[in-house]
């Protein structure tokens, strides 16, 4: 499927989509939809129809935060999120950080696999259910 993606900014259209990969991903970040716009989002689509989204915001002049990372049930174990964390990578230069739920053990070996190593626990960072984050950071040249 990564072959057949296109990834582009996400538009204020695009948010009823973003909402709804969202609630079918109860392990990602539950934001308003809204604010994703406030910040670098973007939409992965396939065949004209929305397969995942990723969200960042850039903290100080060399340090991006992924917010968001979310990939549709359906079109998952496709690429979906290497491509849209790919594509996200390639426009940054500095550190990158995220946090991701201890019992999310596809995302944290997806963020390995892409160079991010594990840094730090946030004690119950997560809440619904209540979970440890965990820190994952990344260097880039």
């Amino acid at each position: 499927m990564s072959g057949d993606l296109e990834i582009r900014a996400a538009r204020l259209e695009d948010l009823p989509e973003i909402a709804r990969i969202q609630a079918a991903s109860p392990e990602a970040a539950a934001w308003a939809p809204a604010g994703y716009l406030e910040y670098d989002c973007r939409i992965a689509c396939a065949g004209g129809l929305a397969a995942g989204f990723v969200a960042a915001r850039s903290v100080g002049e060399e340090e991006l935060e992924i917010l968001n990372l979310a990939v549709d049930p359906a079109c998952r174990r496709r690429g979906v999120a290497t491509a849209l964390l790919g594509e996200m990578l390639r426009a940054w230069r500095g550190e990158v950080f995220l946090e991701v739920r201890a019992s999310n053990r596809a995302a944290r070996a997806l963020y390995r696999k892409l160079g991010f190593r594990e840094s730090a626990i946030r004690r119950m960072y997560y809440s619904d259910p209540p979970e440890d984050g965990i820190v994952m950071r990344r260097q880039s040249c």
